[in-house]
């Protein structure tokens, strides 16, 4: 469960428990609001909610061709390929080799999709578990870890963006990328469909081969793609603004004062 404590304890005094000394706490979504009170019973006035804030700034130096190209990925035909973009950091719950072996049979059924794994290598097994994957399976890549602009700049110009988790509270990958005005694919789990609604801000998927009929309906109807992506920033703009974000935030903290 994803719930954000945020200066919220009072002081220890007596025997108070944890729960009762909780001064306010925030959940990004209603539904972890309501997760979240099963467990503080007591304290669910002092829950508020509060979706995570976005803000996104693409690079202007960025070279397309040369992240491609420092990724693994060689084409002469860089403008004609589908690049999916898979944004996850390499630990077990983003489940990154999840799409790999389905994708690479696509990918050989059609050389112009490719998918580019990046993130940062949090778990050393995994990581090395998927580079040596990646070496070995045709038409997936593994691209070194980028400045948050970079990475911006890259998903600004990739076909879609890919999320695979096996779990997410609100992933800010979604978000920036629904932002940039990239369509969405995301596995059909509770924490994306908080936040990806089906065939109107994004697609999901709950299965490797669902995934690549759903990315063949986006590639096929473009009436599809131009509208999950006005949706996407539509709802990016009205349920995640960082300013709205801040001022929650300095609004309980001020009451801490």
């Amino acid at each position: 469960m994803k719930l954000l404590f945020l200066a919220c304890l009072s002081p220890q005094t007596g025997n108070h428990t944890t729960a009762e000394r909780i001064r306010f706490a925030v959940a990004f979504t209603d539904k972890l609001k309501e997760e979240a009170e099963l467990f503080l019973l007591s304290q669910s006035s002092k829950i508020c909610v509060q979706p995570q804030g976005i803000q996104t700034e693409a690079t202007k130096t960025f070279c397309w061709t040369e992240f491609l190209r420092s990724s693994g990925v060689s084409s002469e035909h860089v403008d004609e390929l589908r690049v999916f973009v898979l944004v996850c950091g390499l630990r077990r719950v983003k489940d990154p080799l999840y799409l790999v072996e389905v994708f690479s049979e696509w990918h050989c059924e059609n050389p112009l999709n490719v998918l580019v794994i990046i993130g940062p290598k949090i778990d050393p097994i995994l990581s090395a578990e998927v580079e040596a994957v990646v070496k070995r399976t045709a038409g997936v890549f593994l691209a070194q870890e980028r400045s948050q602009q970079e990475l911006h700049a890259a998903m600004k110009r990739c076909f879609a963006v890919v999320n695979s988790s096996v779990s997410e509270g609100m992933s800010a990958a979604i978000l920036e990328a629904m932002d940039l005005g990239v369509p969405v694919l995301a596995r059909d789990i509770p924490g994306n469909a908080a936040i990806v609604q089906h065939e109107f801000t994004g697609l999901l998927y709950s299965s490797p081969q669902e995934f690549v009929h759903q990315s063949q309906r986006l590639l096929s109807d473009h009436e599809l793609g131009e509208k999950v992506v006005r949706n996407g920033k539509l709802y990016v703009e009205e349920h995640h603004s960082l300013k709205r974000e801040r001022e929650t935030y300095q609004r309980l903290v001020d009451t801490l004062l």
